[in-house]
């Protein structure tokens, strides 16, 4: 089995990076493999709601990040996101690419467990969390919980050690995710028949 970690922080070594690696590290002690993508410092391609994904089963844009995440989700079997917050809300080029990804790759995501990560320097997270949370909740992802809200706290790189209690919320998460994995894989069940009835609410 397989997760994939998203660092949605342009800071390849910074506090969220560590954060993912105390929830990956635990993963990995359970037999898990875990591989994490930066999304880096390049401008990231937000979605124009072009609609040629339907057509083409793909985002128009051709962009590496996309691609390699896109191509990730085929394999993988759960998915973390973490994001430092930003005005009380997630890094907006980690959004950017999530909005592409979850509305042209769906099918890579339904039924995967998911788990979203805010490092913050004081407040924020929980609204950080929410807006995360609402990409799995949407694509039928079961979302998996820690003993506390998956926050952990630090500005300059390196400070989250300074937060015993958020490293100690990555290592249940970790937990928790092997435990819902293992639960998960031997289910045989289908998965539900969807029902599509699209309202827009115009009159």
């Amino acid at each position: 089995m397989k997760v994939l970690l998203i660092n949605g922080s342009p800071k390849r070594q910074g506090n969220t990076f560590r954060a993912l690696t105390e929830v990956a590290t635990v993963l990995e002690a359970n037999g898990i493999e875990t591989e994490i993508i930066s999304i880096g410092t390049k401008a990231v391609q937000g979605c124009i709601a072009c609609n040629k994904c339907n057509e083409l089963g793909r985002c128009i844009f051709q962009d590496e990040l996309y691609n390699t995440v896109r191509e990730r989700m085929k394999e993988a079997d759960g998915l973390i996101l973490g994001s430092p917050v930003y005005y009380a809300g997630p890094n907006g080029s980690l959004c950017a690419l999530l909005d592409r990804l979850f509305y042209s790759a769906s099918e890579f995501f339904e039924y995967k467990p998911g788990a979203a990560v805010a490092v913050c320097r004081r407040g924020g997270a929980s609204a950080t969390l929410d807006r995360l949370n609402k990409y799995f909740t949407i694509q039928n992802m079961p979302v998996v919980p820690s003993q506390y809200w998956n926050i952990a706290h630090g500005l300059f790189p390196g400070e989250v050690e300074q937060d015993p209690e958020g490293l100690q919320t990555m290592r249940t998460l970790g937990r928790n995710m092997v435990w819902m994995l293992n639960n998960l894989q031997p289910c045989n069940a289908p998965e539900p028949e969807p029902e599509r009835a699209w309202t827009n609410f115009i009159r």
